[in-house]
């Protein structure tokens, strides 16, 4: 297929892929979806693909592996990760399943060209500006993590300004639960090519915290594929947010706009996905446009949205007295 959407799940964020796959079919139309298993529980992701005639999964061990090896050898190549990694009990390298969205670049993958979406976000209008720009570019962005550079290299490498420019760190970076490129960009020799470079002192600027961001970030960067950010590029009248820490979106019959603009995605970045699973199972909690997510989440089924007779509780709302006491105390609610 020539364009399609990927998105990356397991039954743990289950409540999130189904809000997704309901916003890109109600707002973005027929274009092709196909979610990549994070891991192998997947028992209630597989039987919603399987009710869609627009969805595929994919659990290709053999594609599963090759990634996650070339990520392994990656992380091998800094000078504490994986020894850290392991302090804390975490096998072979953090988040593993994250890496699985190099899948999408694979010689054997679905699309030629794809967006790539967080199982946390919501669609609010159709992409094809999106992929029309890759028509120019390999790799395509839509958002402002540039200004915060901190979450993709570790800024207090000195090493840093030596791999990337500082005009290029202000300008290129791109968070990763939103991009838009094309499979085969980075074939085995470009990716041989790239962990030299990582093994010849590139890797001391890889920022731990959000592994696989930071390993894309580099990747492109270091191969100088060529790049378009949106948000650097439309004209000031015609930008959105996207982020759902933005207070300003309006609410039109379910889409959100900035200042008249339609937003063309929403991500819940920062929101734990704990916070759905509660909400979905009935906790009047509440967070930054939640209206506009169990609507989606529940298009298809609104007998089975949550109805609530309580007051709403914030999602970040302080504990109790009595709970900060047990806690100072040592102690918990049923514990001994």
């Amino acid at each position: 297929m020539t364009n399609g959407i990927y998105t990356l799940a397991n039954d743990y964020v289950y409540n999130q892929l189904v809000a997704l796959l309901n916003s890109i079919e109600v707002n973005a139309g027929d274009v092709p979806v196909c979610v990549i298993a994070y891991n192998d529980q997947i028992d209630l992701v597989r039987a919603e693909v399987a009710s869609r005639k627009n969805v595929t999964l994919l659990e290709d061990p053999e594609i599963f592996a090759r990634w996650e090896e070339f990520s392994h050898r990656v992380w091998q190549s800094h000078p504490t990760a994986i020894e850290t990694w392991q302090a804390k009990g975490i096998q072979k390298f953090y988040r593993v399943g994250e890496n699985r969205r190099y899948c999408a670049f694979d010689p054997g993958s679905y699309f030629e060209n794809f967006i790539y979406l967080d199982a946390d976000t919501l669609v609010m209008q159709p992409l094809d500006f999106v992929f029309d720009k890759l028509d120019e570019y390999d790799f395509v962005a839509y958002d402002f993590q540039y200004k915060d550079p901190g979450h993709i290299f570790k800024v207090s490498s000195p090493k840093l300004y030596e791999v990337f420019n500082q005009e290029r760190i202000e300008s290129e970076i791109f968070c990763s639960g939103f991009y838009a490129s094309k499979r085969g960009i980075f074939p085995p020799e470009q990716r041989e090519w790239l962990l030299s470079q990582l093994n010849n002192g590139d890797s001391e600027i890889l920022y731990m915290g959000a592994p696989n961001q930071s390993v894309l970030n580099y990747m492109r960067m270091k191969g100088n594929v060529s790049y378009y950010n949106f948000s650097l590029n439309l004209p000031e009248n015609q930008l959105t947010g996207c982020c759902a820490n933005s207070p300003h979106f309006v609410n039109q019959h379910n889409v959100l706009y900035d200042k008249g603009n339609k937003l063309t995605f929403l991500h819940y970045i920062g929101l734990s996905s704990k916070l759905f699973n509660r909400l979905c199972a009935g906790e009047n909690i509440d967070f930054p446009y939640r209206d506009i997510f169990l609507h989606y989440r529940y298009l298809k089924e609104p007998e089975n949205q949550p109805k609530f007779t309580t007051k709403p509780k914030a999602y970040n709302a302080p504990p109790s007295l009595g709970k900060r006491i047990l806690k100072k105390l040592g102690l918990t609610v049923g514990g001994k």
